[in-house]
């Protein structure tokens, strides 16, 4: 096991994305406009009532690693499982998307947009901020886009992989992903990534890519009453 990997949410907020995050010493969240994820210095023992003050009345929040009873005052809408992946793979031999945009602030709306349609995982307006993100562009309209976002270590994430519906069967995802590996594997990173388990597709696609589940984790959205 991987203490940084095992906790990767907590670290990340806690390490190089403090800058975006909220919360109490040993309880975070992203700020609003953000992915709204959550990370416990505990999971085993979540201080639920210090981040009470840090969110709103109905607002969702994701956070994994957590399966434990719910505090009063918190509610739990959903709740699943999802693979956590580190990849194992050899590099890419080619960059295929050479002509992907990079995204950035003015991209923000549609690439929430994207996301929006097609619910790669929790995303926000400023999402793309916390990694570097790359996007395909049809016409001069976003179809596709791959990004970064947890960070801790050398350990990177690679996330909001997604396709609009009237563009997939085209490779796009496969493609930017492979890029992120790329340029993750060329800073000495190691990618990994989540996806929910019953999502056999997109795990059949990372696999394929050279990911490897490294263990999987309880996810649940939450939020306060």
């Amino acid at each position: 096991m991987n203490g940084l990997l095992d906790n990767i949410v907590w670290h990340s907020l806690s390490g190089p994305h403090r800058k975006f995050a909220i919360g109490a010493d040993d309880i975070r969240r992203f700020a609003p406009g953000f992915s709204p994820i959550i990370g416990f210095a505990n999971p085993d023992s979540p201080k639920l009532e210090a981040l009470a003050p840090f969110c709103e009345p109905g607002e969702q929040l994701y956070c994994s690693n957590w399966s434990g009873p719910v505090p009063k005052g918190w509610r739990v809408d959903e709740e699943s499982t999802m693979c956590r992946m580190v990849w194992k793979g050899s590099m890419p031999e080619l960059d295929e998307t050479p002509d992907a945009v990079q995204l950035g602030p003015q991209h923000a709306e549609e690439a929430l947009e994207l996301a929006t349609l097609t619910r790669p995982g929790p995303f926000g307006l400023r999402t793309i901020e916390l990694g570097d993100y790359f996007g395909i562009f049809e016409d001069g309209r976003l179809v596709a886009m791959a990004g970064e976002r947890l960070h801790a270590g050398s350990f990177r994430e690679i996330s909001g992989v997604c396709t609009h519906p009237d563009f997939q069967g085209r490779g796009f995802a496969r493609r930017l992903t492979a890029k992120l590996i790329r340029r993750q594997v060329e800073r000495n990173e190691t990618p990994f990534l989540h996806v929910i388990h019953d999502n056999t597709v997109a795990r059949g696609l990372y696999e394929r890519l050279g990911f490897r589940l490294y263990r999987e984790v309880p996810v649940r959205i939450i939020s306060r009453l």
